[in-house]
């Protein structure tokens, strides 16, 4: 393991991605008077409640540090409060190296790994290695520094012998190392891990530590929470800070906690794990009265009394202000600054193309999006071209082909909105690591999408069409069959929209509630059942918003329309042989599929605008 890592740094001494940090490249992060209010209740019965109460702290350099505390101590709270994760409700302030965190710059050269293991399920180990390093690095470094930089990161993690193994059939173990392996990528200087044993065994959890110790010896400053570990996997930890209620019970070295409680007259049992007898303290199990001992002794994260003299490297923040001052000569406040380097995102265009390259390998392998959704147009439009034979060929039959019409867009409608609303909650959680850790942006994710669906969903349309139409007998001409396969597609492309707009908004079962309800208003007012010069007239703005009324006014069109011919009748009477006669039934021109068609664009455009606002409108707010 020394081998490998002392390989992994002098290969990557050349770049920005070096493993090991230089002295003056270490980031201590202190915070003073830190408190978290967040809004209880409901309605109109919020009320706040400080998470974290004035909370005082310091995080040294090249050190493992873990947050310790009972559940609901404020512990997520506080790793997601330095990492700038949250910053509403968030009063104090929070310093690196001594100056004022600027928030944009110290987001470029730190990494949030939470809880719960986002990876991209369908891409292997390699591949998701290959595709963070063209995120974070882009054109800096050559293919081959890129290449080695992957292959000693993987090594040093022990992700070798499943490097062609996809991240949803490895171990939880190996998630977790696969999820640090990607954040390592362009060595950042700080990294926040929120309980990383969760669900690992206790080999794996032993593993997981040791190599985020290992990670901190190279001048990381790596903070992580933690519930209660064993007394082995304690000791491993540097540095340990104590919550109980939003309070600092204890910072400090972990060898120095056992002298900490005899000095408050609280001394650890012999032969007891110090970490679960501090978190029974923290509990109350004790009383009360002890904890506010703890509190006061600490002084709620002030005291340094505790800790290892060796590791303070930066001036103590008892003697800066909680307002920042301004530099006299510039008169702006002063802030940490980071190598221009290590702060410079990849490019716009950078971003969008891993994303596509990215994309393009989950839409192969994508068992829903893509191979489920081919066979059920398939099957869908065989089931009702059977059903529907020769519908459009006969007058006798035109009500019956209105019907088929009808059918044919609740089936695109519903298809392209579920499947959007049940698999984008899950790529949400996703995303939101990636984008919060810098990756790409949020209009280029949004743009690789949208432009990633557009084969497939076209494929699908025209797959459809191909099969539904001739079976069916509609009109064999080439402009009639563009025009239909067209329309399908622009509202295949609308109720995606949709089920972008609820699957970002609302969870799964919430959001096949919702989906399904905002579809109806638009097929009663399509036009279809009850005809547009019906509609009541303080009711006829529904029909100027429902997007299936111009969907089925362009299939309407399209067969029906430019004048066609009359219709062969098959019995003694057809009321419909002059399809002018149907068009007029339903409230249509002949030359209205033009008029229709730009109207869905117009839709189009809007609906994409209003997802990407829904997009950008649940990001901020899950944060």
């Amino acid at each position: 393991m020394a081998q490998v890592e002392f390989e992994l740094s002098n290969s990557l001494s050349s770049s920005e991605s070096g493993t090991s940090l230089e002295t003056a490249d270490r980031i201590e992060i202190k915070f003073k008077d830190l408190t978290y209010t967040v809004s209880t209740g409901l309605g109109f019965k919020q009320e706040p409640k400080d998470v974290l109460k004035n909370l005082c702290g310091r995080f040294p350099s090249n050190q493992l540090i873990a947050i310790m505390g009972p559940s609901g101590a404020g512990k997520s709270s506080l790793l997601d409060v330095l990492s700038g994760y949250r910053s509403n409700g968030v009063t104090g302030q929070i310093l690196t190296n001594g100056h004022s965190r600027n928030i944009n710059a110290f987001r470029r050269v730190s990494c949030y790994i939470q809880q719960d293991d986002r990876l991209q399920p369908l891409l292997t180990v390699r591949e998701s290695m290959d595709s963070a390093a063209d995120f974070k690095l882009g054109h800096r470094v050559s293919k081959e520094e890129r290449s080695k930089i992957i292959e000693n990161v993987m090594s040093l993690l022990g992700l070798d012998e499943s490097q062609n193994t996809r991240s949803s059939q490895l171990s939880g173990g190996q998630k977790k190392r696969l999820s640090i392996a990607l954040e390592l990528i362009n060595n950042p200087r700080v990294m926040f891990l929120d309980e990383p044993t969760t669900g690992l065994d206790s080999q794996s959890c032993s593993q997981c530590i040791k190599l985020l110790k290992m990670i901190s010896q190279q001048g990381r400053t790596i903070i992580c929470t933690i519930h209660q570990p064993s007394a082995t996997l304690f000791q491993m930890f540097d540095q340990v800070y104590l919550l109980s209620g939003g309070q600092c019970l204890y910072q400090g070295a972990t060898d120095q906690l056992v002298n900490y409680l005899s000095s408050v007259n609280l001394p650890c049992p012999k032969y007891h794990n110090p970490a679960d007898f501090v978190i029974e303290l923290a509990s109350g199990e004790y009383g009360v009265d002890n904890i506010n001992a703890m509190v006061e002794q600490a002084q709620n994260g002030k005291s340094t009394q505790w800790f290892d003299k060796s590791y303070i490297m930066y001036p103590s923040t008892d003697s800066i202000n909680n307002n920042v001052k301004p530099d006299k000569k510039t008169k702006k406040t002063k802030h940490c600054t980071y190598s221009n380097q290590i702060l410079q995102d990849t490019s716009y265009s950078n971003q969008l193309g891993v994303l596509l390259s990215r994309g393009l390998l989950k839409v192969k392998r994508d068992s829903t999006l893509t191979h489920l959704r081919i066979i059920v147009n398939i099957f869908v439009a065989l089931m009702l071209g059977v059903l529907f034979q020769n519908s459009g060929e006969y007058a006798s039959s035109v009500l019956i082909n209105y019907n088929l019409l009808f059918s044919i867009l609740i089936h695109h409608v519903m298809t392209s909105m579920m499947l959007n609303i049940l698999t984008f909650p899950m790529e949400m959680s996703i995303l939101i690591k990636e984008h919060f850790n810098r990756w790409y942006s949020l209009k280029a994710y949004y743009v690789s999408v949208n432009l990633l669906d557009i084969p497939v969903a076209g494929f699908c349309c025209l797959l459809f069409t191909t099969i539904v139409y001739p079976l069916t007998g509609q009109p064999m001409e080439l402009t009639r069959f563009t025009m239909f396969n067209c329309t399908s597609l622009l509202v295949v492309f609308i109720a995606q929209s949709v089920g972008y707009m609820v699957g970002a908004v609302f969870n799964v079962v919430n959001g096949t509630f919702v989906g399904p309800v905002l579809v109806v208003p638009m097929m009663m007012f399509s036009g279809f059942g009850v005809s547009i010069n019906d509609i009541p007239k303080y009711m006829r703005w529904g029909s100027e918003l429902s997007y299936l009324r111009y969907g089925l006014e362009g299939y309407v069109a399209a067969i029906y329309g430019l004048d066609r011919k009359t219709l062969q009748c098959d019995e003694l009477y057809c009321h419909y042989k002059e399809p002018k006669k149907f068009l007029q039934t339903v409230s249509q021109p002949s030359d209205n599929f033009w008029s229709s068609s730009v109207t869905l664009v117009f839709i189009l455009i809007v609906m994409k605008l209003i997802a990407y606002f829904f997009l950008s409108w649940r990001i901020k707010v899950m944060r």
